[in-house]
């Protein structure tokens, strides 16, 4: 049987963990997921272990440290692979991508119609809630960014919200990806396509948090800005990082 997981990074979303696992439980689909939680002080661990019990198919691995998003997903792509998991997502914990999406793009990967399917945000216009203006230039700009650096024909790169045959992933040498922040997802998406798996994007309407705080700062900014230009660089000697 082809089993599941939704892993979803945290640091301090107690504010939004217990409904977004909800959510993600009360799809029609049979899913598990993994919080990988990087030992939120507002103890959203806690809340995890707290419904474990009610959801069986609820994990939790809690890290000791804080270190960004992408170590983060190394974890949980790791803690998959050794569990035997056939189809992995990423998602954020704080509702910004839609749960009712991880149906449909699941559907993609097991009709064999792509190895990786992004839940895209500018495939088909501009489907974003509650940015400002400025933030959407932003996302747009580096968007746009990363498809000349890279030449990555997909229209949000960037994009958070991701589902993966595991046998994608495991082509990957994760450790070698050592980006912490949105950078890590625009590699992803960057070494799958050099290694010419297929990759779908699937519309969604991305909706800003409604509670907690951004991740996002100046050095994730810049780290997007210029590690994609030494990504870039390396590709053109290795197949990999």
């Amino acid at each position: 049987m082809d089993l599941t997981v939704v892993v979803i990074p945290t640091y301090n979303e107690a504010a939004n963990i217990q409904g977004i696992i909800h959510a993600v439980m009360d799809l029609p689909v049979p899913l598990d997921l993994l919080v990988v939680d990087d030992n939120s002080p507002d103890g959203t661990a806690n809340i995890v272990q707290g419904l474990q019990e009610t959801f069986p198919q609820l994990h939790l691995e809690v890290r000791q440290n804080k270190e960004g998003l992408g170590p983060a997903y190394i974890h949980g792509f790791k803690w998959a692979m050794d569990k035997g998991y056939t189809y992995l997502f990423e998602m954020d914990a704080d509702f910004s991508h839609p749960p009712k999406a991880l149906a449909p793009m699941l559907a993609l990967l097991e009709a064999n119609k792509a190895d990786v399917v992004i839940g895209s945000r500018y495939k088909t216009g501009i489907r974003v809630r509650k940015w400002p203006l400025s933030r959407i230039v932003l996302s747009l700009g580096a968007s746009l960014y990363v498809r000349i650096i890279t030449g990555l024909p997909v229209a949000d790169p960037t994009a958070g919200f991701v589902g993966y045959k595991i046998k994608a992933l495991s082509s990957i040498k994760l450790d070698d990806i050592r980006f912490k922040g949105y950078a890590f997802q625009i590699a992803l998406k960057f070494w799958l396509w050099k290694k010419d798996f297929r990759i779908v994007e699937f519309p969604i309407t991305f909706t800003d948090r409604a509670a907690g705080d951004s991740k996002m700062n100046t050095s994730i900014i810049n780290e997007a800005i210029f590690g994609i230009i030494g990504m870039k660089l390396r590709s053109l000697f290795k197949k990999q990082t």
